[in-house]
């Protein structure tokens, strides 16, 4: 897929992150143009890709802010692709877990998602770009049995579950697809300090997610749309 991007402007939330540094890898080897959003002032420290020109960060964006998320997309010319990985986990038994809790999931995750798709169709829209847009959501989203134990955010995941099938075929006669992943546990530095025990090697690689987000939102892909695609990996 190299060049496949070459020259095109690609939101890419959450890509501080883990999951985001392997797709910006991916996305900035294809030529992309990206653009990050953060709720920090700054990179952090650990964000390898700060300062390089064709990683754009654009500090203090809160996505569950309306305003914030539509001035954010608003500036960015000619978007081809917008790739929503921002989120957050909680897993507490519904006894333990609060209105409150419940509220922050929904917001982390659903409303999120909602407000960066709804400003990236208002952008691709206005452009008249046959766009792509690709958001994640989780395995508990499908399967609900997973989702036990952590109630609050497999709703929220299943949220924007239906959000993403719901738009794809909204916004089909625009030439925009609109697709979601479905990891189950990803191979990060984080889960395998709260996991020690687990076998690594059955979870989701970082590389292998990223291939299958940067696919969903390229060029290249011509047809695929309304999709929840699992990766499950060995688990």
């Amino acid at each position: 897929m190299a060049g496949a991007f070459e020259g095109r402007h690609v939101v890419v939330t959450g890509g501080t992150g883990a999951l985001g540094g392997a797709v910006l890898k991916r996305l900035i080897g294809d030529g992309a143009i990206c653009h990050v959003p953060s709720s920090r002032a700054s990179a952090p420290p650990d964000f390898e890709f700060a300062g390089k020109g064709i990683v754009l960060l654009a500090p203090k964006v809160d996505l569950t802010a309306a305003a914030a998320v539509d001035a954010f997309y608003a500036a960015i010319p000619g978007l081809f692709a917008s790739i929503h990985l921002a989120g957050g986990f909680a897993g507490n038994p519904i006894g333990d877990t609060s209105a409150d809790d419940f509220t922050r999931m929904m917001d982390l995750n659903a409303r999120t998602a909602f407000l960066c798709c709804r400003a990236a169709v208002r952008a691709m829209q206005a452009s008249d770009t046959a766009g792509r847009i690709v958001n994640v959501v989780a395995r508990p989203a499908l399967e609900s049995r997973k989702g036990s134990g952590k109630i609050a955010y497999a709703a929220s995941k299943a949220a924007v579950a239906a959000i993403s099938v719901g738009l794809a075929e909204e916004v089909k006669g625009n030439g925009i697809l609109v697709n979601a992943v479905a990891p189950s546990t990803l191979d990060t530095p984080d889960n395998r300090a709260g996991m020690p025990r687990a076998d690594f090697s059955r979870w989701v690689s970082l590389d292998a997610a990223a291939e299958a987000i940067c696919h969903l939102a390229s060029p290249q892909n011509m047809a695929t749309s309304g999709a929840l695609v699992p990766l499950y990996g060995m688990t």
